[in-house]
C-alpha cells in the first residue's frame, strides 16, 4: 500500500513538473503587459506545491532510496531560483540556489546533477555581480569552472550529463539541445560571466583571456554557422582587440579583428541571399542597417589599430634614439604576459582569415615605406566608417573619424624625411579639419570645436617650423612671398589657439586667473605657451607692430607663470616649457623697453 502511494505521489510530482514546463513554454503567448509575471508566479505556486510533495515523500522513504527524490528536489529549488530572479526577487532566488547546492552537496559530479549545480553556481555569480560584490560572484563562478573541468577530465570516457527533465521521467524532445550541448552552453556562460567579473575587479588581463575563451567557444567546433549571433560576436571580437593594441599586443589584436571582419563577411553573404530570395521587408532592412552600423564600428577598430601602431612605432624610434637601447629593451607594458599565451587564437578560422590578416603588419614600423602601407589601410577603414557615420546623421562620430584621419597624416609625416612632403601632409590635415569645423556650431559642439582649434593651431605651427627651418638653412635672402607665407602661418596658428582660449571665457581677478578643469589645464597652458612663441615668429619691418607682437608674447608667457604661481600643480603638465616661460618673462621686458625707446627716439 505504501509503495503504491509513493508511486502515485511521484507520478503526481512528474505531472506537476510537466505542467510547469508547459506553462513556461507558453509564457510569451499568455503574458500581458499589465501582468508580465503572472505566468511565472503561477509556475512558482506549482513548484512550491511540488516541493512540499517531495519533502513529504522523503520523510517516508528508506535512506538508501532517497537519492533520486533528493535530485528532483534540487532541480525544483533551481527552477524556483530561476523564476524568482526572472521576477526581480533576487534575495529569494539566491536562497533557492543555495538550497539546491546544499541539497546536492557531494553529488556534484554525478551525470544527473552536474547541469543543475553548474546552472545554480552561474546564477549565484550573476546575482552577486548585480549586488556589486564581484569577489563573491567570482567564488561561485570559479566553482562552476572547476566542476566543469573536473567532470570533463574524469577517467570514465562514457560519462555524459543527463538532462534535468529526465530526473522527472520526462523524455527529451527531438528539437531540444542534447545534455552535452546544454552543458557546453552553461560553461560558455560561466566564462562570459567570469570575464565581466574580472573587468569589475579591474583585472583587465584576465578579463581579456576569459572574453577570448568565450568567443572561441561560441564559434563551436565544427560549424560556425550554427547558433551564432554574427553581429554580436564580431563586435565583441573587435572590442577585445582594443585591449590588446592598448597593451602592445598587435598580433592578438590583428587576429581578432580579422576574425571579426570574416564573420561579418559571412553575415553579409547571408543577408544578400535573404534579399535575393525574399526581397527587402522591414525586418531585413533593419538587419542591413545594423550590419552597416557594426561594420563601420569594426572598421574604426581596424583604423585605431593602424594609427596606434604608427604612434607607438614613432615613440619607440624616438626612445631608441634617445636612450640608444635595443628595441627589445623598450617597455611593452604587460604585453609580455600576452606573448606567453599562445592560445589566444581562433584555430577554427586560421585559414579563412589569413588573407584579411595579411593586409596589415603586426610588427613595429621602421621607415616611411612601412608607415605608408599602414596609413593607407587606416585611411581606407576611416573612409569606410564615414559612409555610415555621416556629418548629417551622426555628427559626433563623424567628427571623431575626421580627427582620426588627421592623426593618421600626423604620424605618417614623422616617417617622411622630405620637409616639403611633410608640410603637404600637415596642409592636408588642415584642409580636413577646417572642412568639418566650418559646419559645426560651437554652441552645440563645444568640446569638438575646442579639440579641433587646438589641433589646427598645432598643425599651422608645425608647417611654420618647417618653413622657418628651411629659411635658416638657406643662404639666400627670403622672398616677400616666403615672408608672407610665414606670417600667414603664424597668424593662422594664433587665430586657432585664440579661438580655443576665447571659448574658455577665462576670467582674471586681482588674485590671478581662475583654475582650469583637469581636462582643460594642459591644452589651455600650452595654447598660451604657443601664443608666446608665435607672436615672436611674425616678421614685420614696422616697429610699432613688432612692439605690439612682443607685448602679446610677454602677456601669454606671463599668464602661464601667474597660473603656475597660483596653482603649483601646473608644473606637472608643463614640463620644460614652464622653464622657458620663466626665462622669457624675465627677458622680454628689457627687449620691449629697448624697442619702445627706439620708437620714441626715432
Amino acid at each position: 500500500m505504501e509503495s503504491n502511494c509513493l508511486q502515485s505521489t511521484i507520478a503526481n510530482v512528474q505531472a506537476k513538473f510537466e505542467d510547469v514546463r508547459q506553462l513556461l513554454d507558453d509564457h510569451e503567448k499568455l503574458r500581458t503587459e499589465c501582468e508580465p509575471y503572472k505566468i511565472k508566479y503561477q509556475a512558482i505556486e506549482i513548484l512550491q506545491s511540488l516541493k512540499t510533495d517531495l519533502i513529504n515523500v522523503l520523510t517516508n522513504m528508506p535512506e538508501e532510496e532517497k537519492e533520486e527524490v533528493i535530485i528532483m528536489l534540487g532541480v525544483v529549488h533551481l527552477k524556483l531560483g530561476l523564476l524568482h530572479t526572472d521576477t526581480e526577487e533576487l534575495k529569494a532566488g539566491e536562497e533557492q540556489f543555495m538550497k539546491c547546492i546544499k541539497l546536492l552537496k557531494n553529488k556534484e559530479l554525478e551525470p544527473k546533477v552536474i547541469l543543475s549545480i553548474l546552472s545554480a553556481l552561474n546564477q549565484l555569480g550573476i546575482i552577486w555581480s548585480r549586488w556589486n560584490q564581484p569577489m563573491k560572484a567570482k567564488s561561485f563562478l570559479d566553482q562552476a569552472e572547476k566542476l566543469y573541468n573536473d567532470f570533463m577530465n574524469t577517467n570514465n570516457p562514457c560519462r555524459y550529463p543527463i538532462n534535468i527533465v529526465q530526473n522527472f521521467g520526462i523524455e527529451q524532445v527531438n528539437d531540444e539541445l542534447n545534455p552535452k550541448e546544454i552543458m557546453e552552453k552553461i560553461h560558455t556562460l560561466t566564462l562570459y560571466y567570469l570575464a565581466q567579473v574580472y573587468s569589475s575587479l579591474k583585472d583587465h588581463y584576465q578579463s581579456a583571456i576569459y572574453c577570448h575563451m568565450t568567443l572561441r567557444r561560441q564559434l563551436g567546433h565544427n560549424d560556425i554557422m550554427q547558433d551564432l549571433d554574427y553581429i554580436d560576436w564580431a563586435l565583441n571580437a573587435a572590442t577585445l582587440s582594443q585591449y590588446f593594441i592598448e597593451n602592445d599586443g598587435f598580433p592578438q589584436a590583428k587576429h581578432h579583428l580579422a576574425a571579426a571582419s570574416y564573420i561579418l563577411q559571412i553575415y553579409e553573404n547571408m543577408l544578400k541571399q535573404k534579399t535575393e530570395d525574399n526581397g527587402e521587408d522591414e525586418a531585413l532592412v533593419a538587419e542591413w542597417e545594423n550590419f552597416k552600423h557594426r561594420s563601420a564600428d569594426v572598421a574604426r577598430c581596424w583604423a585605431k589599430y593602424g594609427i596606434l601602431l604608427m604612434s607607438l612605432s614613432k615613440q619607440r624610434l624616438l626612445q631608441k634614439n634617445e636612450s640608444k637601447q635595443d628595441n627589445n629593451q623598450i617597455d611593452n607594458k604587460d604585453f609580455s604576459k600576452l606573448k606567453i599565451i599562445d592560445d589566444l587564437r581562433f584555430n577554427i578560422l586560421e585559414k579563412e582569415i589569413e588573407a584579411i590578416a595579411n593586409q596589415i603588419t603586426d610588427k613595429y614600423l621602421l621607415d616611411f615605406a612601412d608607415a605608408r602601407l599602414v596609413f593607407l589601410n587606416a585611411q581606407k577603414w576611416l573612409e569606410q566608417a564615414k559612409t555610415y557615420y555621416t556629418l548629417e546623421n551622426h555628427a559626433s562620430d563623424h567628427i571623431l573619424i575626421v580627427q582620426s584621419i588627421s592623426q593618421a597624416y600626423k604620424y605618417l609625416s614623422f616617417f617622411e624625411e622630405n620637409e616639403a612632403r611633410q608640410a603637404k601632409m600637415h596642409k592636408k590635415r588642415i584642409d580636413i579639419l577646417e572642412n568639418v569645423i566650418k559646419e559645426l556650431n560651437p554652441r552645440y559642439y563645444e568640446s569638438a570645436c575646442r579639440q579641433i582649434w587646438v589641433e589646427l593651431g598645432e598643425t599651422y605651427s608645425d608647417i611654420l617650423d618647417i618653413k622657418l627651418d628651411r629659411l635658416r638653412s638657406s643662404d639666400e635672402k627670403p622672398t616677400p612671398q616666403a615672408l608672407t607665407k610665414i606670417n600667414h602661418l603664424a597668424k593662422s596658428s594664433i587665430k586657432n589657439f585664440q579661438a580655443f582660449l576665447d571659448s574658455l571665457q577665462i576670467h582674471n581677478s586681482n588674485s590671478g586667473p581662475e583654475q582650469f578643469s583637469n581636462e582643460l589645464v594642459q591644452p589651455a597652458l600650452f595654447s598660451y605657451f604657443h601664443l608666446g612663441r608665435l607672436y615672436n615668429k611674425i616678421i614685420t619691418p614696422d616697429k610699432t607692430i613688432q612692439l605690439e607682437n612682443m607685448q602679446n608674447s610677454y602677456n601669454a608667457y606671463k599668464f602661464v607663470i601667474d597660473y603656475w604661481k597660483k596653482y603649483p600643480n601646473a608644473a606637472d603638465v608643463m614640463g620644460v616649457e614652464l622653464n622657458l616661460c620663466k626665462e622669457l618673462v624675465n627677458l622680454l621686458p628689457m627687449k620691449i623697453n629697448m624697442l619702445r625707446e627706439g620708437i620714441i627716439n626715432k
